[in-house]
């Protein structure tokens, strides 16, 4: 287990006492200044259009701001807030392994901004399935994944505060029979109007230090080679065909660690038969690779729509 460095003092300890996760990452993977972050997340939106919206799901990265928050707002403008009662996290483990998903033990998720509250009636009603997990607190409290997404959403959701809930999922290694079980299970979710889905993903994570090193030197520079694989990956997840993403990764082996979360979704459109038309918006990469000893992570928005049959 990779421990988080956790916020100490009088805050940390409130916290505590209301049952709320710490904003574990803030002041290292984000601003934990409430004005600095406010001030960050506004110069990213305002740079981008709200043109693939409302959207029912969106896929956002989840590394460090200074990398992926101007392309996480891409996701994150498409959302109408006034339409939003309950948003689903889902997003991939990386401390731990798990066959299956997880829900979290506290009350609520703090942010620099304010707390969001954990929808518990649906915490119960997904335990009920016997298919979901409850998450060890150190377990909860060290993952980004879905820490990553809570600024976008406490802040997007500003005009909502306190009339809206969230549901974080830990989502494990699925199989594509668990995939297709809790896609029914979600997919109850998914047709409430007033739902919104966030997948937390980074895309091809390249270089040594990921064990992952492909490159088709017909395509030209190493980022140019890492770029086509994303996007044919990126296509496919568009297709809403989640036989053939799976497909992709078995052959291409792309370390997208939110295959997951992704795989799980896509059930959920199939399952429900929605006319759903899922577009990316932005794609991004932390380092252009040239040589065999470099390294880049690649970020990815997009946003899913719903529309009438």
């Amino acid at each position: 287990l990779v421990s988080a460095s956790l916020p100490i003092g009088r805050q940390a300890m409130d916290k505590q006492k209301e049952n709320c996760r710490p904003c574990s990452h803030a002041g290292s993977w984000y601003s934990a200044d409430e004005n600095d972050l406010r001030s960050q997340l506004e110069d990213w939106l305002s740079a981008v259009k709200t043109n693939h919206g409302p959207a029912k799901a969106i896929i956002s990265p989840h590394a460090g701001y200074c990398y992926c928050g101007a392309s996480a707002a891409y996701a994150y403008k498409q959302i109408d807030p006034n339409i939003v009662d309950r948003i689903f996290i889902l997003g991939p483990s990386h401390h731990v392994c798990l066959s299956g998903c997880a829900v979290s033990k506290f009350n609520s998720y703090g942010t620099p901004f304010y707390n969001l509250t954990i929808d518990q009636q649906v915490n119960s009603e997904l335990i009920e399935t016997g298919l979901f997990e409850k998450m060890e607190l150190i377990t909860d409290t060290a993952e980004h994944s879905i820490e990553m997404q809570l600024p976008y959403i406490a802040h997007v959701m500003q005009s909502r505060k306190g009339a809206f809930t969230i549901v974080p999922i830990l989502v494990g290694s699925l199989t594509p029979s668990r995939q297709s079980a809790y896609g029914h299970i979600l997919s109850r979710y998914l047709a409430d109007d007033r739902s919104l889905f966030i997948i937390s993903t980074d895309f091809c994570h390249w270089g040594h230090r990921f064990h992952f090193t492909k490159y088709d030197k017909t395509v030209g520079e190493i980022h140019s080679s890492i770029e086509r694989l994303d996007r044919e990956g990126m296509k496919i997840i568009e297709s809403l065909d989640s036989a053939a993403f799976n497909d992709y990764l078995k052959r291409t082996g792309n370390t997208i660690c939110g295959r997951h979360p992704i795989s799980a979704t896509e059930h959920l459109h199939e399952i429900n038969n929605h006319r759903a038309d899922f577009r990316f918006l932005h794609y991004s990469q932390s380092n252009h690779c040239r040589s065999m000893h470099d390294s880049s992570v690649s970020y990815a928005a997009g946003s899913l729509m719903i529309k009438p049959t």
